[in-house]
């Protein structure tokens, strides 16, 4: 038992850590990468809950493919020198503001909510699952393709949308829209070649 707590809380401890790290850091490449210890931090949490499959699909799924699309998108549209928050104006006084509201609101619901499940052994899945077992890939699998189809394929193609618009977004401010869309240079504006004088 003593050591499912010690992973639990170097679990935990990773988990926020990359959370934090993907607000902090300044650099969107690092960003990512925390984001990546993030996701396996999750994982690690979710197989102490017996939740085999969704830890293989935080690492298979989210720290493998989705992560990789994000690296291609930072890698294509590289840093920016803009500021990442404004200095000055209504925005930088009502974004502090929504946040600690946003906090102080999650806080009361996972407070609410979590001290009535500590003295307690959680929910009886054994029933629940039946004969396939709950929360088994067999399982998950049969309800992403009965009940939850439309659901799976429209978060796919939310993907997909995602990221051809970075890739249009990227295009656009790069400037290479209004460089394919220039007129042909004609003879009369070639500059003038230069002839190199070779001595022997």
């Amino acid at each position: 038992m003593w050591f499912e707590d010690i992973i639990f809380f170097l679990a935990a401890i990773g988990a926020l850590a990359g959370a934090l790290g993907v607000v902090i850091l300044q650099n969107p490449f690092y960003s990512v990468l925390s984001l990546v210890g993030h996701l396996l931090g999750l994982a690690v949490l979710f197989l102490l809950l017996n939740a085999e499959f969704v830890a293989a699909a935080q690492v298979v799924v989210y720290a493998g493919a989705v992560m990789v699309l994000y690296l291609f998108v930072v890698a294509y549209i590289g840093g920016t020198d803009e500021p990442l928050r404004p200095e000055s104006g209504p925005m930088s006084v009502l974004g502090p503001l929504f946040a600690l509201a946003l906090a102080v609101e999650l806080c009361i619901a996972f407070i609410s909510s979590g001290l009535k499940a500590l003295d307690s052994t959680g929910a009886d899945i054994s029933q629940a699952g039946g004969t396939d077992g709950f929360g088994s890939p067999g399982a998950i699998g049969e309800l992403l393709l009965t009940d939850y189809l439309l659901p799976f394929e429209a978060a796919s193609f939310l993907l997909l949308m995602a990221a051809v618009g970075a890739v249009v977004l990227a295009r656009r401010r790069r400037g290479l829209e209004d460089e394919d869309a220039r007129p042909p240079r004609r003879r009369d504006d070639t500059p003038p070649t230069e002839t190199l004088e070779v001595r022997v």
